[in-house]
């Protein structure tokens, strides 16, 4: 079966399960959408490997892919390749000493490894016949709005030199209040240029 890479498009809280989240994988060179629900621990675990924060301490995440990386292993793409009962199903596809070997996931455990590793999504059309989307224009266009907004962010973030030490660890713990974990990040690494001796 051809593979179908996916990338992610978006994080959010989901509307239909209020504890839980909806991470939603795009298709590379398409325009379905296949939305997945994750638990809240696996969409912080994401989004903090997104947005390139290190926590002073490993999660569960950063240390399986600290085991990994410690014994030679490489996540080389990560596979969505069931769905049952509105379950995903997905397996990491692995590499030691040019060997390949298959491990069943949890999906959202999964999709955050491949944030870590840095590799590739697949899953097949079935799956995306299954359960994937055609974004309505509308929403197509939220969904570019959401862009400009974390592009304004970024910017915004920028002119974070004008600010003292003091208000810098302010606006860091506004933001992991809100967790604004982008902004949070680009707030530490400010505090850590001014911090470190040159």
């Amino acid at each position: 079966m051809k593979k179908i890479e996916l990338e992610i498009v978006a994080l959010s809280h989901s509307l239909a399960q209020t504890q839980n989240y909806a991470i939603v994988l795009g298709e590379s060179d398409g325009v379905r959408r296949l939305p997945i629900v994750i638990g809240e621990f696996e969409a912080q675990a994401i989004a903090v490997a997104m947005e390139g924060m290190a926590p002073s301490r490993p999660m569960t995440h950063d240390l399986f892919k600290n085991t990994l990386s410690g014994f030679n292993i490489e996540v080389k793409e990560v596979v969505i390749n069931n769905l049952v009962d509105g379950i995903f199903y997905a397996n990491l596809i692995c590499l030691l000493n040019g060997k390949q070997t298959e491990i069943d996931s949890r999906t959202s455990d999964a999709l955050a490894l491949a944030v870590r590793f840095g590799c590739p999504i697949f899953t097949f059309e079935f799956i995306l016949e299954q359960a994937g989307i055609i974004l309505e224009e509308e929403t197509e266009k939220e969904v570019q709005r959401a862009k400009h907004r974390r592009t304004d962010k970024q910017t915004k973030v920028k002119t974070l030199q004008e600010n003292t030490i003091e208000e810098l660890e302010e606006l860091l713990q506004k933001a992991l209040d809100s967790e604004d974990y982008e902004n949070a990040a680009k707030i530490r690494d400010e505090i850590n240029n001014r911090n470190s001796p040159e």
